[in-house]
């Protein structure tokens, strides 16, 4: 049995995965936010619940919003910022008595749709989860690209790409640098620039809503959103060239992204043709807390 935890920054899920892929049990609850021991302890309740729900005792992969440094072994580029500098990696395997495996949220998200979601059997997958932040994994042959310093696929604090008159230099971000990728197309990103444009503050959620409304303001928002996806994700492509690229996290639920974003890519895009695919999760939001339990399938 495969235990995987998502260790969000607003809920942690646990799930219990057969060899054969069936869910054998599942909980979820609030994250103790700015509470480091809290965080550990809510942990090992979880694995403890699911074991014994599930009635036999798992491995445990874990994935963290950010990711544990080869150079300290400390967390680093959390944006649950009360996990940067923590001893994560050594802490939680002690608690639990066993070895624990860690990757970017990121990363077990692309495993998991690498594993049996929409990026099954794919050479090369890119996915992307779009919604409080903007992270990025990469797979190989259904294998995760960790990296040298374990940032493969940080996509989101690279500066966006093709700036165009006003947005270099752009927000600032919580990384320490401004013009990010994710200050643009996280959800937060996408009401910063509508309140910025109009004066009103609006969830992402709302704007959408406004779109199809027939709203003009919330039309031009995201219709620049559009655009800027593209270009963030041409830059991928043109250094990846990716067979797939999968869209999770909130923002992955707004359809035209399918249709637009692949249009306006085009042009930025080093090829003649592009025949990288944009997709949907099939695992939607629990492919997070699948991809770490598949940590021990690699």
């Amino acid at each position: 049995m495969r235990i995987g935890i998502d260790l969000g920054g607003t809920k942690i899920e646990a799930i219990a995965l057969e060899s054969d892929h069936r869910e054998l049990a599942r909980r979820r609850v609030p994250t103790p936010r700015h509470d480091y021991d809290a965080t550990l302890r809510t942990m090992v309740d979880l694995v403890g619940a699911i074991e014994q729900q599930a009635g036999q005792r798992g491995t445990v992969g874990v994935g963290i919003p950010g990711t544990i440094s080869p150079a300290s072994g400390l967390v680093k580029n959390a944006n649950s910022t009360w996990l940067i500098g923590r001893p994560l990696g050594v802490d939680l395997p002690a608690r639990l008595e066993r070895p624990v495996r860690f990757a970017n949220d990121a990363n077990c998200f692309t495993l998991s749709e690498a594993t049996d979601g929409a990026a099954a059997g794919m050479h090369i997958a890119f996915g992307v989860i779009v919604g409080t932040g903007t992270g990025g994994g990469v797979t190989i042959d259904g294998r995760v690209l960790d990296g040298r310093n374990a940032i493969a696929g940080e996509w989101g604090h690279n500066p966006l790409p093709w700036p165009h008159p006003g947005e270099w230099p752009g927000p600032s971000c919580y990384c320490g640098r401004t013009g990010c990728i994710e200050t643009f197309l996280s959800g937060p990103g996408l009401s910063r620039d509508y309140l910025s444009a109009t004066g009103r503050a609006l969830d992402s959620t709302a704007i959408v809503e406004r779109v199809a409304a027939g709203e003009a303001d919330a039309e031009a928002a995201l219709a620049r959103y559009d655009e800027r996806m593209a270009r963030a994700l041409a830059s991928v492509i043109n250094l990846l060239d990716p067979d797939v690229i999968v869209f999770g996290g909130g923002m992955s639920n707004i359809e035209r992204l399918y249709a637009n974003v692949p249009r306006l890519w085009d042009p930025f895009v080093f090829s003649d043709r592009v025949d990288t695919r944009l997709v949907r999760a099939l695992h939607g939001d629990s492919s997070g807390v699948r991809g770490a339990a598949w940590l021990w399938e690699e």
